[in-house]
């Protein structure tokens, strides 16, 4: 073979294995942490405050369908938010006061306050307590694996998430996450210990409020009961400032005199 011929050949070898060593590099080049770290800021409302209103839709094969409205405050700074039940009329005037590491929960009937978790089931539906914080996917989890994929049209990550943290309701999380400029969490599904598909949640829809973008209708479903899932809808949203008193026992008690 001629010498010029064998150039050539090898060449072309060389253009072909670096030409994939680059796609290689590319995806390598995708910062997951990243990406994880622009979906917590934008759902952290920092020095802002935050309220709205939830309607919350549960559906259970064997209660039917319940509907609850809950009026929301949140101050993601210092790690506080109140939520007080409007309806039904049984359940109005309940809250959940979360101070740090202290969730309480207030039932007006017996005015008392009793300790509560976050990794409790609010109400008895397909929503944590802990869905009502900001996301912390970036801090709490460090990243096991990804790939590309597609979820409804869109280009997405498929990321795989391992707590580091006990602090946290799901020790295991995959999620779907756009290609985008501004990264959305589409889907997430929420594992046990043991890997234990436990909670699909999905987040149709999004709302911009400020610079910040949140889910506005979040549908959680119950992996373990057949039939039963919980569809959250959040209006009437505001970042004006809130007063200190509303993060407080004694204005729960007050609001309910």
């Amino acid at each position: 073979m001629k010498f010029n011929q064998r150039l050539r050949i090898i060449s072309l070898c060389l253009i072909m294995i670096f030409s994939v060593f680059g796609a290689v590099q590319a995806k390598d080049d995708v910062d997951i942490y990243a990406i994880l770290k622009k979906i917590d800021t934008n759902t952290n409302f920092g020095e802002y405050d935050f309220s709205s209103v939830m309607t919350m839709v549960v559906e259970d094969l064997e209660k039917g369908i319940e509907k609850m409205v809950v009026h929301q405050f949140r101050r993601d700074r210092e790690e506080k938010f109140l939520l007080l039940i409007q309806e039904p009329s049984v359940q109005k005037g309940q809250g959940y006061l979360l101070e740090g590491d202290n969730l309480w929960f207030y039932d007006p009937s017996s005015r008392q306050f009793a300790h509560n978790s976050l990794k409790e089931s609010f109400q008895g539906s397909d929503v944590r307590n802990s869905d009502f914080t900001q996301w912390t996917y970036s801090s709490n989890y460090e990243v096991a694996g990804y790939e590309e994929g597609s979820l409804g049209g869109h280009k997405v990550y498929i990321v795989e998430l391992e707590a580091t943290s006990n602090s946290v309701t799901y020790p295991y999380i995959k999620l779907w996450i756009t290609q985008t400029e501004t990264p959305l969490v589409l889907m997430a599904e929420e594992y046990s210990l043991t890997k234990r598909l436990m909670r699909t949640s999905l987040f149709p829809k999004y709302a911009t409020i400020g610079s910040f973008i949140i889910p506005q209708q979040m549908i959680f479903v119950d992996e373990l009961v057949k039939g039963s899932k919980t569809q959250v809808i959040l209006s009437e949203l505001s970042i004006s400032p809130i007063p200190d008193n509303v993060f407080t026992k004694a204005y729960i008690e007050r609001v309910n005199r």
